[in-house]
């Protein structure tokens, strides 16, 4: 059964005629995307410290979003979280997740670092990959200036920005700086499924299976791309020695066997998996914390999760 609030919401969309993002531009999209943020998300908390880096990532300058928590001493040593947003690698950015990596900040005690990776049609795969993966690495080697303990840096993220984090766990393998979790919520695993969930879900849950490849075909210049591990992190050759892993999926979801695949192929590999599915959820649940309770749960779980793994 569909959750009922967010079958209100779903029809809601429907009775304002709300387009889809593939019936308009990546621009327009965007503007959308973030407007909406508005309607269904819940007013930000309070954290001790919010400040904006311009950093530079192999020559390009990406925005990173630094929180502090509430009562916790400026240099206070932390543990920490870098967030890659959502948003099918063409729209979403630090400001469409300022409330969830707040929310993620003030629950886990963690500083969290946002990150505005580029995105396409402007800059192809695997310009997002290589951002996010360049500002993790930003983040650890400078751990001593940003109060943050290199040993307990986590980076996580929702869909397209669940598939970054993943790559970037498989990217830092061997590397002196690896992250110690992943927390990935309802993460794209695979570049263009054939999954159950892909075809049962296929419309009629605000994300469509339309909708997908539309995100996919901007951010891929060919579908070949699609078999690398760093676009589908599920066709990686080996899922050993990686940082254990939540993963967290929604049932009336495309992505939702992706989802529980990659928790799966982490476990078949020995790396530590936990699995949790918000059965009767939508995609992008977890930031309509205004018009959906169970999305506070969902945050409960991932700081929780945050706690356990960082502490």
């Amino acid at each position: 059964m569909l959750d009922p609030q967010a079958q209100k919401l779903l029809q809601l969309i429907v009775e304002r005629g709300i387009p889809a993002f593939n019936a308009q531009t990546p621009v327009e999209a965007r503007q959308a995307y973030l407007m909406r943020k508005g309607f269904t998300q819940p007013d930000p908390p309070a954290v001790s410290h919010c400040q904006d880096h311009l950093v530079d990532l192999n020559g390009t300058l990406i925005k990173v979003r630094e929180f502090r928590p509430e009562a916790v001493s400026p240099s206070a040593v932390l543990p920490a979280l870098v967030y890659y947003h959502g948003g099918g690698w063409v729209i979403g950015d630090v400001d469409t997740h300022d409330v969830l990596c707040r929310q993620l900040c003030q629950a886990s005690g963690c500083a969290v670092f946002s990150v505005d990776y580029r995105l396409a049609p402007e800059h192809v795969f695997p310009a997002a990959y290589d951002d996010a993966q360049a500002a993790f690495q930003w983040v650890a080697a400078n751990a001593g200036s940003l109060h943050v303990n290199a040993q307990r840096i986590a980076v996580g993220g929702d869909s397209a920005g669940g598939n970054l984090a993943a790559a970037v766990c498989l990217g830092a393998r061997g590397n002196t700086h690896q992250p110690a979790f992943q927390l990935l919520i309802y993460p794209a695993t695979l570049m263009y499924p054939d999954t159950q969930s892909y075809r049962d879900n296929a419309e009629g849950y605000a994300l469509t299976a339309d909708v997908m490849h539309w995100f996919m075909d901007h951010y891929l210049p060919s579908r070949d791309i699609a078999h690398d591990w760093r676009a589908s992190p599920l066709k990686a050759e080996s899922h050993a020695d990686l940082p254990p892993a939540l993963v967290i999926t929604a049932g009336f979801d495309p992505l939702r066997d992706e989802g529980r695949l990659y928790a799966n192929a982490l476990s078949a590999a020995g790396s530590s998996a936990e699995y949790i599915c918000f059965e009767r959820q939508i995609h992008g649940f977890i930031t309509m914390g205004r018009v959906m309770r169970e999305a506070h749960t969902g945050v409960a779980v991932c700081a929780d999760a945050l706690k356990r793994y960082l502490s």
